[in-house]
C-alpha cells in the first residue's frame, strides 16, 4: 500500500494538515511500507557512516559540547556506526535474514507460538526507543520455519524508525508470504520512551497491537493463543 493511497485522517484533516506539535506522541503513520526515498541506497554504508558522523558532530557542536574532550571526540563516529550497523540496520533490504523452510514431516497442524521475543526499536516521530515483547504464531500450510528465524524477522523490522502498528503488520505480512499461509498472528506489547521519558512522562503504560489472520481471526483461536502467551 503506497503513501499516496493511504492517508490518515484526524478530525477531517489529512496528516499533512497537522503540525509536529499536533502529531505529538500519537501513532500516526502513512502506510504499511517504511517511508524511504527512491535513492535511499545510492550511498554505500561506508559513505553513510562518514556523512552521519560529520552531521552528528555538527549537532553536538550546536548543543555546545566540547568535542576535543577525550570522552566525546569519537562519539560522532560511534553514533554513525551504531545507526547504520545496528539501530537502523533494518532499513537496508540487504540485511533481511535468510529464511530456510522445512517440510512439516510430523504433520503438526496446531499453532506454533514463539512468545516473549524481546526487541528494541525507535519511534519515528522522536527517534527514542520502543522496548517490548513480540508474540508470533502460525499454523503450518505444509512448511515450518526455524524458531530463531521468527526472532530474526521481528528484529529486522524493529531495527528501523517505526510506528508500532506498522511494525506489527510488517512482521505479519512478511510471515504470510514466507510461510504461504494466512494463518498468522502477531501481538506486540511495548513501552514507548517518547511517552515515558518525555512529554506526558507516564512510565507505567504500555501499548498493545495485534494482527490475527486466517484461522487466528476467530474468538476461539484468539482465546487459545492468549492462554498460551499468558501461561
Amino acid at each position: 500500500m503506497s503513501t499516496e493511497t493511504l492517508k490518515i485522517k484526524q478530525n477531517g484533516h489529512s496528516l499533512k494538515d497537522l503540525s509536529f506539535t499536533d502529531i505529538g506522541d500519537d501513532h500516526f503513520f502513512t502506510g504499511l511500507e517504511t517511508p524511504l526515498r527512491p535513492d535511499a541506497f545510492k550511498l554505500s554504508d561506508k559513505e553513510k557512516k562518514e556523512k552521519i558522523a560529520v552531521l552528528f558532530k555538527e549537532i553536538m557542536t550546536v548543543m555546545g559540547m566540547d568535542l576535543t574532550d577525550d570522552s566525546l571526540r569519537d562519539t560522532p563516529k560511534r553514533v554513525a556506526k551504531m545507526f547504520i550497523e545496528e539501530t537502523f540496520s533494518g532499513l537496508n533490504p540487504a540485511n533481511k535474514p535468510k529464511i530456510s523452510l522445512f517440510d512439516n514431516k510430523y504433520q503438526y497442524k496446531q499453532m506454533v507460538v514463539e512468545k516473549n521475543i524481546s526487541f528494541y526499536s525507535n519511534c519515528e516521530h522522536h527517534f527514542v526507543p520502543i522496548i517490548g515483547k513480540a508474540h508470533v504464531a502460525y499454523i503450518s500450510s505444509g512448511k515450518v520455519i526455524g524458531l530463531s528465524k521468527l526472532n530474526r524477522i521481528v528484529q529486522y523490522y524493529a531495527n528501523r524508525p517505526q510506528v508500532q502498528e506498522r511494525l506489527t503488520n510488517q512482521i505479519a505480512e512478511d510471515l504470510k508470504v514466507i510461510l504461504d499461509t494466512e494463518d498468522v498472528a502477531v501481538i506486540i506489547d511495548a513501552k514507548h520512551l517518547c511517552v515515558s521519558s518525555r512529554g506526558i512522562k507516564d512510565d507505567t503504560s504500555t501499548t498493545i497491537t495485534t494482527y490475527y489472520g486466517g484461522k487466528f481471526n476467530t474468538p476461539a483461536k484468539i482465546t487459545e493463543l492468549h492462554n498460551y502467551i499468558n501461561n
